[in-house]
């Protein structure tokens, strides 16, 4: 098997984890993606794909992250939440990065009900926040999705076209 033909089945694996891992939170599919996307551009030596292309895919991986925080500060704000509750649901998603499936979906919930019940004491009101969270974690999945491909279409035109 030629090296490239390697390099390419290396791409396919790593952009179909990524994909899955837009959707499933203990996955890190942004990254993923790029490093399959990267290592597609390097089966052709970057004839294709170069380097500005793949500085622009790299930005939009990061973007996903940034995404994702934002997305739950913005859930429990529509919730007309305070603002130490989307704080909260920032810093409880970052913290649930670090506790795998359940910190990622609980970390943003937990944060926004702890923040919201710092400020007010009140825990029906604390529970909206953290559903406002969640509601923000899933527009923020389908944000990430909606980046993750936008990256494989840039990716594909300047590969094919």
């Amino acid at each position: 098997m030629a090296p490239s033909a390697g390099l390419y089945i290396l791409s396919a694996v790593l952009v179909a984890a990524g994909l899955a891992g837009v959707i499933l939170p203990a996955i890190p599919g942004a990254i993923l993606i790029f490093a399959g996307l990267v290592s597609a551009a390097w089966a052709d030596h970057f004839h294709y794909v170069g380097i500005g292309t793949l500085l622009i895919l790299g930005i939009l991986t990061l973007l996903t992250y940034g995404l994702d925080i934002l997305a739950g500060a913005f859930g429990v704000r529509k919730f007309g939440a305070s603002k130490f509750a989307a704080v909260g649901a920032a810093i409880g998603a970052i913290v649930g990065i670090f506790f795998g499936l359940p910190g990622i979906l609980l970390g943003p919930f937990l944060g926004a009900v702890l923040g919201e019940l710092y400020v007010h004491g009140d825990l029906t009101r604390a529970g909206k926040a953290g559903i406002g969270a969640w509601i923000g974690l899933i527009l923020g999945a389908a944000g990430k999705l909606a980046i993750s491909f936008t990256m494989l279409g840039i990716f594909v035109f300047m590969r094919f076209f």
